[in-house]
């Protein structure tokens, strides 16, 4: 087990000590951007809360972890640069890390950004390179003084992320039924170029909400003593939510990988029936250009070659070819037939 200690308690003479959730500076000589803290109205509660800059690297991590008093691997994953959901209790407390909107979109492949949190008795001390949505709907209820134990803040952050995420998800279905009414070879190309937006977005957004359903799961089964009923509950439910939308990416991601195939071969056929006509008049000319080319020879002998009708009945001949040849196929059903 990591060893965590608690850092020194501000004074309570510090500007200002709190009581209505309000926001105190850490001291300025840290080498590390300086947290916020935020205080419960019975003053038995502090989350303190470092924006780490996106540019920063791994520059100064170290720092942050010991300003805020957690070493071992709980502060080495606190302040790590790349992280995925999980839940891992730690002695008396938990590592917890989460995934949701961020404020602006992540770059690269990442549709959502982290939030890291280190939660013990009477604190959790959290961290992330850019801002969660998420976060203004928590730091509201912290001020609004509904947040007073570790349990308040890690429930009203699963339900924030999970109540935020969760149109963004059933957006992908809608527009994923919107694509399937939409089938038809007249726009086939377009619905390719949607499709593979959609199905990328889709493995994006699997790829975290999935893992935060699991950390979620893992944080409310914790046997630790600021989780009450009541937290747990509202954990569970935003696992549920979690694991509600995980079954849905995975269907969309199904629908979509479906469609797609359906589009290739609606495409295939297109092909077919285009490379089929061409055939079939390549046919219908083939014995014409035979006839013209043999009648078209420079020699003696062509018959009718001075008769004033010779050029009307060659080419009356090569319609009755033709209608022959066309008639043919036809019969044989191989010219494409419009649909009803």
């Amino acid at each position: 087990m990591a060893d965590t200690a608690h850092p020194p308690q501000p004074s309570r003479s510090s500007p200002p000590p709190g009581g209505d959730g309000s926001i105190a500076a850490a001291p300025s000589s840290l080498p590390v951007p300086a947290p916020q803290i935020m205080r419960s109205e019975s003053g038995d509660f502090e989350w303190w809360h470092y924006d780490i800059p996106a540019s920063s690297g791994a520059t100064g991590l170290p720092a942050l972890a010991e300003a805020a008093g957690i070493s071992g691997v709980a502060g080495s994953a606190l302040t790590a640069a790349e992280t995925r959901p999980r839940c891992d209790a730690m002695g008396t407390g938990a590592l917890v890390n989460l995934r949701g909107l961020g404020v602006e979109p992540a770059p690269g492949g990442d549709r959502l950004v982290s939030i890291r949190l280190h939660a013990q008795a009477g604190r959790v001390v959290s961290a992330s390179r850019r801002r969660l949505s998420a976060f203004q709907t928590v730091q509201a209820a912290m001020q609004a003084g509904r947040i007073n134990d570790p349990g308040d803040l890690m429930a009203i952050f699963a339900r924030a992320i999970s109540t935020e995420l969760d149109p963004q998800v059933s957006a992908l279905g809608d527009r994923l039924d919107d694509a399937e009414t939409r089938l038809e070879g007249s726009n086939i190309y377009r619905l390719r170029r949607g499709i593979t937006a959609l199905r990328s977005d889709a493995i994006a957004y699997r790829r975290f909400v999935a893992p935060d359903r699991d950390a979620l799961v893992e944080l409310a089964s914790l046997q630790v003593d600021w989780l009450d009923s009541g937290d747990r509950l509202h954990i569970r439910e935003a696992a549920d939510r979690f694991a509600r939308m995980t079954e849905e990416l995975e269907a969309v991601r199904e629908r979509a990988a479906l469609l797609h195939e359906q589009l290739t071969d609606l495409r295939a056929e297109q092909i077919d029936q285009r490379s089929l006509v061409i055939a079939v008049v390549a046919f219908v000319f083939l014995p014409l250009t035979f006839i013209t080319g043999l009648l078209g020879m420079n020699v003696e002998g062509i018959p009718f070659a001075h008769s004033h009708w010779a050029f009307w009945g060659v080419t009356g001949f090569c319609i009755l070819v033709g209608g022959v040849v066309l008639a043919w196929f036809t019969a044989r059903r191989w010219l494409p037939e419009k649909d009803d």
